[in-house]
């Protein structure tokens, strides 16, 4: 069957406000023709029925089912359940989410589920049933190889549906963003994205392993750290908070992480570096860490700060660079709870 021939394949994508034209230049090196876009959302057609195109600024991707626009959410709601006509069902889970409306850390902005998507979210479970839907609820974390059908609130009264196979944890986690209940309150907005960067690169961390992290202040990541029990060392001049710095498992130099002695980071298994300095400072602090006899550090989260988006035209020089490491496994993703940044999970052998 020649192209002409197939099926054309709809898809929508979800990013970080203000990504959304990095990841428009993404899809198109890979034949796809663009839509309706708005900021944090892209929708885009390929003339071939194909695979759905990842990237590391794509936070979710769904084969589009189509879309509606109305005040009314069971009339939304009407319009969905005809786009589902002919379709296999039930799906095993619904997610619902809105996107990003603004960048993240702006007025406190957080990506993730709010008050209207939540709403609908039950609404919606409501009146699909189990006719078509197998979840006791919406929003529940998927299993891998579970279908899942996507909604998604560009605005409140104009929703776009789709439908994606769980496989990686973030496609799992509703609208990528992983749903995380802190045991007490978070010291800073740096706890949520230590505990997406642990989740997603899969790092065995545990119980009484030593981390270290770079750039600690005031404790956010620390106390991610701390709350599964692993012993942490922070690196950083500014000060810690008073919650962080007297726990009996945590140890603080108040200092740059290049002017100590290798000897600090001994027996350390993991590497955690956030730190307001540009990605090449960076990058040489890490590797002369990594790269010293008296450490053996067996993974890295390293933050990379873009500053702006056009900047990530220089994330294959700073692989390059990783892999002058001899690594076992480089990861690059723009996480959910990212600003303008970057995170790189490097495995060590």
């Amino acid at each position: 069957m020649s192209s002409s021939e197939t099926d054309p394949t709809f898809g929508m994508f979800t990013c970080a406000h203000g990504a959304e034209g990095i990841v428009k230049e993404a899809i198109a090196e890979k034949g796809w023709r663009l839509s309706f876009s708005r900021p944090g959302f892209v929708t885009a057609k390929h003339d071939e029925e194909t695979t759905l195109p990842t990237d590391i600024f794509i936070r979710t991707a769904s084969k589009s089912l189509g879309s509606g626009k109305s005040g009314d959410a069971d009339e939304l709601i009407d319009r969905l359940i005809e786009k589902l006509s002919g379709l296999p069902l039930p799906f095993d889970q619904l997610h619902v989410w809105p996107r990003d409306r603004a960048p993240i850390g702006r007025f406190d902005f957080e990506p993730g589920s709010d008050e209207v998507s939540r709403a609908v979210a039950t609404r919606i479970h409501e009146r699909l049933g189990p006719d078509h839907l197998r979840c006791a609820t919406a929003n529940d974390v998927a299993q891998p190889s579970d279908r899942v059908l996507d909604v998604v609130l560009v605005d409140p009264s104009h929703w776009f549906f789709g439908m994606h196979t769980a496989s990686t944890l973030p496609t799992r986690w509703p609208g990528g963003v992983q749903p995380v209940a802190p045991e007490h309150e978070p010291i800073s907005r740096a706890y949520y994205k230590a505990a997406e960067a642990i989740a997603w690169s899969g790092f065995d961390l545990r119980p009484g392993d030593l981390a270290v992290e770079v750039g600690s202040a005031p404790g956010g990541a620390c106390g991610r750290l701390l709350e599964m029990g692993l012993d942490v060392i922070g690196i950083d001049p500014a000060q810690m908070d008073p919650r962080i710095a007297n726990h009996p498992r945590f140890r603080h130099y108040a200092a740059r992480a290049g002017d100590l002695p290798r000897r600090i980071y001994r027996g350390a298994k993991w590497l955690l570096v956030d730190s307001t300095v540009k990605p090449d400072a960076t990058l040489s602090t890490v590797r002369n860490i990594v790269e010293s006899r008296e450490t053996s550090i067996r993974g890295c989260l390293i933050t990379m700060k873009l500053g702006d988006y056009e900047r990530a035209s220089q994330i294959p020089r700073w692989r390059r660079e990783v892999e002058r490491w001899r690594p076992e496994k480089i990861e690059i993703r723009h996480l959910a709870r990212n600003r303008c940044e970057v995170c790189f999970s490097v495995t060590l052998r």
